[in-house]
């Protein structure tokens, strides 16, 4: 399993908030480029960036998106947040981007998404971002009306890069992962897991390696310092 360092944007500076929300930002920093080059230093290859205005349809940090996945050659990027169409699909990865988070639209649009995934094949992944065993959208403000279950056997016959699937519940808390909801999707889906929500510790990364992960998204717990990130990329980089 690999750990992937978040890139949060809002407002072009990297951020992360508690629980998702705007009003509890906890830590910020003004330049995107300085977090990335921050855990490169500790030898981290891949990244997960999320522009938070566009999935809440708030801005754009388009730029600092560009700025980012193509910085450094080798990297490996995941973007998403507000990718609704296949222009935004297209350019994202003829700018970088290893892989394209698609959420909402992909949740609610599954024509869409068959289409794009069968022009991309292997290279969009799907955010199920759950709330207890809901599947929320439009930057976690909106219900789906949809278990995880169902979301999944729809899910599971595409070409897709993966699942991102997040406890939104857990994100930002710091009280540990919801080991229990990654089990169920690795034991229910053939496609790869992101998992992301509540990573504090290291035991937290082993379990999910433990479960099947194929990668674990960190934000508040390395930003923070709760997690050693030297350490970290020892056991967990690439």
């Amino acid at each position: 399993m690999r750990a992937i360092p978040a890139i949060d944007l809002r407002e072009g500076a990297c951020v992360q908030l508690v629980g998702g929300s705007y009003d509890a930002e906890r830590v910020r920093v003004d330049d995107p480029l300085d977090a990335l080059r921050h855990w490169r230093g500790f030898g981290f290859r891949s990244f997960h960036v999320v522009d938070l205005d566009a999935a809440l349809g708030r801005g754009s940090n388009a730029q600092a998106v560009s700025r980012l996945t193509s910085h450094e050659p080798g990297l490996a990027f995941t973007v998403g947040g507000g990718v609704r169409d296949t222009t935004r699909v297209t350019a994202l990865l003829e700018g970088g981007a290893s892989g394209v988070v698609v959420g909402t639209r992909a949740i609610e649009d599954a024509g869409w998404l068959a289409e794009v995934t069968e022009r991309f094949p292997g290279r969009v992944v799907v955010a199920a971002d759950v709330r207890g065993r809901e599947v929320v959208t439009r930057g976690w403000t909106a219900g789906s009306g949809r278990t995880l279950d169902q979301v999944l056997a729809v899910l599971e016959p595409l070409a897709l890069g993966g699942l991102l699937v997040t406890a939104v519940h857990k994100e930002g808390q710091l009280e540990g992962v919801d080991l229990s909801l990654m089990r169920e999707v690795v034991e229910r889906s053939r496609h790869r897991l992101y998992a992301s929500g509540g990573v504090t510790t290291m035991d937290d990364l082993r379990a999910l390696a433990a479960a099947g992960a194929y990668g674990a998204v960190i934000g508040m717990a390395l930003y923070t310092g709760r997690l050693d990130a030297r350490e970290v990329a020892r056991e967990f980089a690439e």
